[in-house]
């Protein structure tokens, strides 16, 4: 398992360390993003998109559940998952699709119960006084294929 720890300042850091993890993902990739509300979440998936060429607003999907991005790479479906009543509505969000066919951020992946894929790359936001903490793990191929990478 390939588990790395930052301390991430502020949002400028956060979105720099995620934009870092962009030339490592590829189409089929989850990334579950975890910690409190205010975490960070939200900021380190804008990185992210940043890094992979999206341009303009990056809206929090709170309130539309999902927001989908075409990137020069890639598509991408960034999910925020807090309102969802039940695991299978997931599936009203086009949840298979993005899985299949591109990169999917998940925000609150617990409430995807069963259907979050056996080995995403899980990202952990949490505020320690001044600062965030943020835990990245995976098994499988993320072991590999993060071997190189440094914030």
């Amino acid at each position: 398992m390939a588990i790395r720890f930052l301390d991430l300042p502020d949002s400028v850091a956060t979105e720099a360390a995620a934009a870092s993890l962009a030339p490592y993902l590829r189409a089929g990739d989850c990334v579950a993003l975890t910690g409190d509300l205010g975490a960070g979440k939200t900021c380190f998936a804008r990185g992210l998109l940043r890094a992979l060429g999206v341009r303009g607003d990056v809206p929090s999907p709170t309130f539309t559940l999902v927001q989908h991005y075409d990137t020069p790479t890639l598509p991408v479906a960034h999910f925020d998952l807090y309102r969802l009543k039940q695991p299978d509505d997931v599936f009203e969000l086009g949840w298979e699709d993005a899985l299949q066919q591109g990169l999917a951020l998940v925000e609150w992946p617990d409430h995807a119960g069963a259907h979050l894929p056996a080995q995403p790359l899980t990202v952990t936001l949490a505020v320690t006084g001044d600062t965030r903490r943020c835990t990245i793990a995976g098994q499988g191929v993320w072991s590999e294929r993060l071997k190189d990478w440094v914030s």
